[in-house]
């Protein structure tokens, strides 16, 4: 099959599959699901999470056999059979586990294909919300059916970013803050594609954050014309052993240049993205 017919065959799956993994979640949304806590730091996960990881395993697997399988919920850093793949799903089940367990909306299910490291299909979904956001390689990006492009905007002043608060410290930005006016969403996937749709202007993580959070999101707004690259300004990469990127950075060409100027180009030492949380 050739790549371009491979990567939308893999896209509708996504599709298909996000929906089942919506009403999932959706049974246990609001409905006091069981909560445990991790440990080492790594936040909490709920029963929803876990149903919609095994579903999104089942299904996923059984349509796409030869595929690799990196999971937030699958021990991620213990099972390392994935490396050996061409071809490798990644999903979160539920990007903004806390918003989920607080009753908030904004969580979502974030699904992707890499094929050599970058992803080439991928649908952000958030069931309470009824947003689906979807894109392959060359294909475009789209919300609900529709095609979505990122702003253009060109400088700094007035510009929206979304991020956490102490992402805008100025401890982190020896090149100058930018005059941006800051919001944020629970998700780290969505905040990615809300740049993509071209709802905010740009979005920001200092923490390096996993690729089950942000290989699908990327392609989203990357294929929506924004440029997205770690904080440091260098090529995102995924599907390697230690799973994360040094930060995110996603912006409409010139406004990037601005932040990764501002950034310096590197930002030091950060706390890791906690998983799962989106924060």
């Amino acid at each position: 099959m050739p790549a371009r017919d491979a990567d939308l065959a893999d896209l509708a799956l996504l599709g298909e599959v996000a929906l089942e993994a919506g009403e999932i979640a959706t049974r246990y949304f609001r409905a006091d699901p069981r909560v445990w806590d991790k440990g080492d730091g790594q936040g909490p996960v709920t029963e929803a999470d876990l149903a919609v990881n095994t579903h999104l395993h089942d299904r996923l697997r059984t349509a796409r056999p030869d595929y690799g399988w990196l999971s937030e919920e699958s021990d991620p850093r213990g099972d390392l059979s994935r490396l050996e793949q061409e071809t490798t799903f990644v999903v979160d089940p539920i990007d903004g586990t806390r918003a989920f367990i607080d009753g908030q909306p904004g969580f979502a299910h974030a699904l992707a294909v890499l094929r050599a490291g970058q992803p080439v299909a991928a649908v952000v979904h958030l069931p309470a919300l009824s947003l689906t956001y979807a894109a392959a390689r060359g294909a475009g990006a789209t919300l609900n059916g529709d095609a979505i492009a990122a702003t253009t905007r060109a400088e700094a002043e007035g510009a929206t970013i979304l991020c956490a608060r102490p992402a805008l410290d100025p401890v982190h930005w020896p090149g100058g803050l930018p005059p941006v006016k800051r919001q944020f969403r629970p998700s780290l996937a969505w905040r990615l594609a809300l740049v993509g749709e071209g709802r905010f202007d740009s979005m920001l993580t200092i923490r390096d954050a996993w690729d089950w959070d942000i290989a699908g999101a990327a392609l989203i707004a990357t294929e929506a014309g924004a440029t997205v690259t770690d904080r440091h300004g260098r090529a995102l990469s995924f599907n390697r052993a230690d799973a994360r990127n040094a930060g995110v950075v996603a912006a409409g060409p010139a406004l990037h240049g601005i932040l990764i100027a501002g950034l310096g180009g590197a930002v030091g030492q950060h706390r890791q993205e906690g998983q799962g949380n989106g924060a």
